[in-house]
C-alpha cells in the first residue's frame, strides 16, 4: 500500500471515529507534537489512550455511534454522536501529507483542524497538529476580502 492510501484510511478512520484502524496505521516509532499546548505524544499506547478517556459527557471517550440515519431508500447518510470529525482536504506526495479539517467536540463547538504528517516505512510516524476555534472577520478587512459561510456551518 502506497503512503498516499496509509493517509486516506487514516483520514477515513478518523471519519469513522475507528480507534483500532487509526492506531493500526501508526508507526511504533510514533510522535505527534501539539505545538498550542506545548504537548508531545509518544506511541501508539498514549495516542490510545488519549482517545480513550477523552472527557465526553457519557464517560465513553471518542466513540462514534449512530444516533440516527437519514436519506431516502437509495441514498442513506449515518448521522454520528459527538464528537465528530469530517476530513475537509487531504495533499501531499512522497512521506510528506496534510490533512485539513473539522473536528465537532461533544459541548457542540466545531473547531478547524491541520495535521502535517510524515510516514515512515508505511506508517505513520510524526504529525504536527494545530486546533482552531472559528472566529469572526474583523471589520477593518471587510473592503480587501470576501465572506463565505464558515465551514463549520456547511
Amino acid at each position: 500500500m502506497g503512503n498516499r492510501q496509509v493517509v486516506e484510511q487514516y483520514a477515513r478512520a478518523l471519519a469513522e471515529n475507528d480507534l483500532d484502524a487509526q492506531v493500526d496505521l501508526l508507526h511504533d516509532d510514533y510522535v505527534a507534537r501539539f505545538p498550542q499546548s506545548g504537548e508531545v505524544v509518544r506511541g501508539r499506547d498514549n495516542y490510545r489512550a488519549i482517545i480513550e478517556h477523552y472527557p465526553t459527557t457519557d464517560g465513553r471517550g471518542l466513540a462514534s455511534t449512530i444516533s440516527r440515519i437519514v436519506g431516502t431508500d437509495d441514498a442513506f447518510v449515518s448521522t454520528l454522536s459527538l464528537p465528530t470529525w469530517s476530513v475537509v482536504h487531504l495533499s501531499g506526495s512522497g512521506d510528506d501529507f496534510t490533512i485539513t479539517g473539522l473536528i465537532t467536540y461533544p459541548n457542540g463547538e466545531t473547531w478547524h483542524v491541520a495535521a502535517v504528517m510524515t510516514l515512515l516505512e508505511g506508517r505513520i510516524w510524526r504529525s504536527v497538529e494545530y486546533y482552531g476555534a472559528p472566529f469572526d472577520a474583523p471589520e477593518w478587512r471587510a473592503p480587501f476580502v470576501e465572506l463565505e459561510a464558515p465551514a463549520a456551518d456547511g
